[in-house]
């Protein structure tokens, strides 16, 4: 056999494991899809939220709505100053947020129900943009 038929047939073998994997993703997708629906609208039951000490809990909750209301991709309660909890509170002034690989300041206000699953309450107030020679002092990422 020539070098060149050779390199055709590990071609057209991977070219078949890629398509076999390719075929695979739906499946995979599906499962978890599948995982997910086995708790339904228990919030963040599933993930272990009930674990998570109460003040976590709070903060966990208010952080997507942060999320869901600045259109973030991350929200980080504690950078610049530590939130103060109360037991359906907290005020987080020292919080910052992530869009569109750019990281701002925030300060935020949020109360939730008892379970801390339910946000009944939350202000805003987007501050500067922080620059980038900053990131790494405060642990930011992009």
């Amino acid at each position: 056999m020539t070098h060149s038929g050779q390199n055709k047939r590990i071609q057209g073998s991977r070219i078949k494991e890629m398509r076999q994997a390719i075929r695979a993703v739906p499946l995979v997708a599906a499962g978890l899809v599948a995982g997910m629906a086995a708790f339904p609208a228990q919030g963040m039951a599933g993930n272990g939220y009930d674990r998570v000490p109460p003040s976590e809990q709070l903060e966990q909750s208010c952080d997507v709505e942060a999320m869901n209301r600045l259109d973030a991709d991350k929200v980080i309660a504690y950078t610049f100053e530590d939130p103060v909890y109360s037991t359906q509170r907290i005020d987080a002034p020292g919080a910052v947020f992530r869009k569109n690989e750019e990281w701002y300041r925030l300060e935020y206000h949020c109360q939730t129900e008892k379970d801390h699953r339910t946000v009944v309450s939350f202000d805003w107030t987007v501050g500067e943009k922080i620059p980038r020679s900053d990131w790494d002092k405060y642990y930011l990422y992009p």
